[in-house]
């Protein structure tokens, strides 16, 4: 579903959806990785952290295995000015757990130019040295500017240049949902 400029953003995904896709990439972790030992989750600091607590949840269903997951907060690590060192706005990290030796699922919300990726991983590389890390998205919109690929999607949606794709979770705006429209503030994700 594509939104036409200056009009009411459309909904890309509704509640349902989003909780499909969701189950959806966590049983695709798991069983790209034979099981959950060794998988740690680490969000990207807003809703990347809320994805990578639901993923965490669905993976630990049907009593398995308890999956840890943190949360990084990469605005010190971006390239583009947003969240220079010492920004008070910044939201620090909470990685109860060692890297050194893990299989890191890095778990974002939009996946897009690859810039936020890029700074995730260098975040990452400066706390630990894990054995892997791969990455789960909700949402690739494509376009990228680095060579970075998701190795889990929840769905793929275009948007027309000029829009953005934002996702709403419950847990910070009050509503699950993914709408494109809006006309883009800079570069994204």
């Amino acid at each position: 579903m594509i939104a036409q400029a200056n009009s009411k953003p459309a909904q890309a995904l509704d509640a349902s959806a989003i909780a499909r896709a969701v189950k959806r990439i966590a049983h695709e972790i798991v069983e790209r990785n034979s099981g959950a030992d060794n998988i740690v989750l680490v969000g990207i600091v807003r809703r990347g952290a809320r994805i990578a607590e639901r993923l965490a949840e669905a993976m630990a269903e049907g009593g398995k295995r308890a999956v840890p997951f943190g949360t990084l907060d990469i605005s010190s690590y971006r390239d583009d000015g947003r969240g220079a060192p010492g920004d008070p706005r910044l939201l620090g990290r909470d990685i109860p757990f060692a890297l050194d030796r893990t299989r890191v699922v890095l778990v974002d919300d939009v996946l897009y130019t690859g810039r936020t990726v890029r700074a995730a991983l260098d975040a990452l590389t400066d706390l630990g040295h894990p054995e892997s890390i791969q990455l789960a998205v909700l949402v690739d919109r494509g376009e990228r500017e680095l060579p970075i690929r998701a190795d889990y999607v929840g769905r793929n949606i275009g948007a027309p240049r000029g829009q953005r794709v934002y996702v709403r979770l419950a847990e910070v705006d009050g509503v699950d949902e993914v709408v494109i429209g809006g006309a883009k503030q800079g570069a994204a994700g």
